[in-house]
């Protein structure tokens, strides 16, 4: 097979791993800078140039799109399915995920359990806003952050109102959720692929912080899930249309939370926690699935 991965550095661990074991299993693989790509759109013959050159016929395509660059990396993502090329998640997934509150929104939807969640851009009665997800401390996030920049614990009323006034001041969308105390700084992430769980890993904060993202000095180790977590971590997935993704769950009184469904993970973290090879398990699922214009959408999304 040829599989293209959209990365715009070669030299990530994650992206080093995946042409590693793609090249391991006798596939040509290219890494190809997603920004440096532009698009011949056109109804007859629709393609994706590179480098002064249109690139050659590839199978499949992993997306390793980046957070800051969703809009222009889907768009290319999508310019590949309309060519026949399969990719591993689709362009109307990746921004579905993208979407914190539209993400929540469809995990809701489907009765997949979460933090009570408030979502605002300029409350008239802050203080309802924070009551109705029962009360400080809570959690307030920025609705574009990532690897833990913008989300805020307030621990009491009073800061809380603060902290989500000079956000209101920037004129930044926010949500706001209950702090889930009982899950101790921890979270799971569940590495989903071809809807099962490959891998997982317990995400533990540093002292002093509650964030447990691995950016933020948080440490990682093997964990063994519940029937329960595997299941939404698997739910929370089918949701989003992602093929490959993980998800991040929370431990709390009533049973495992998403917080978050991640369209383009890293394999740093989970590789070495669990000591498997989930790199090759994904080119293993690629090279199972691609087929041509085998996507829901056909680029058409």
């Amino acid at each position: 097979m040829r599989i293209a991965i959209l990365s715009r550095n070669a030299n990530l661990y994650s992206t080093k791993r995946l042409v590693e074991a793609g090249r391991d299993r006798g596939h040509e693989v290219d890494v190809i800078d997603t920004m440096h790509c532009y698009m011949d759109i056109t109804s007859a013959k629709p393609s994706v140039r590179y480098k002064g050159k249109r690139l050659p016929k590839y199978d499949a395509i992993i997306p390793r799109i980046g957070a800051s660059v969703s809009f222009y990396g889907t768009a290319v993502v999508r310019q590949f399915e309309m060519t026949g090329t399969y990719s591993i998640n689709e362009s109307v997934a990746i921004s579905r995920s993208r979407d914190k509150l539209r993400s929540l929104q469809l995990l809701s939807r489907k009765g997949i359990g979460m933090p009570r969640t408030g979502f605002a851009h300029h409350p008239d009665k802050i203080d309802d806003l924070i009551k109705n997800v029962g009360g400080a401390p809570v959690v307030i996030k920025l609705l574009e952050g990532t690897q833990g920049i913008g989300v805020v614990l307030a621990d009491t009323q009073k800061a809380a109102e603060a902290i989500i006034e000079a956000f209101m001041g920037l004129n930044a969308s926010i949500l706001v959720q209950e702090y889930i105390k009982e899950a101790g700084g921890s979270d799971i992430r569940c590495l989903v692929v071809g809807g099962k769980v490959i891998a997982a890993m317990k995400r533990q904060a540093a002292p002093g912080e509650f964030r447990s993202n691995l950016h933020r000095g948080g440490s990682a180790s093997l964990v063994r899930l519940s029937p329960a977590e595997r299941k939404t971590a698997v739910e929370a997935a089918k949701t989003m249309g992602l093929n490959c993704c993980g998800v991040d769950i929370l431990r709390s009184n009533n049973g495992p939370v998403v917080m978050e469904v991640n369209s383009s993970p890293g394999l740093e973290g989970i590789e070495n926690a669990t000591n498997k090879d989930v790199a090759g398990m994904i080119i293993d699922f690629i090279a199972k699935s691609a087929k041509p214009h085998n996507t829901k959408t056909k680029g058409t999304g």
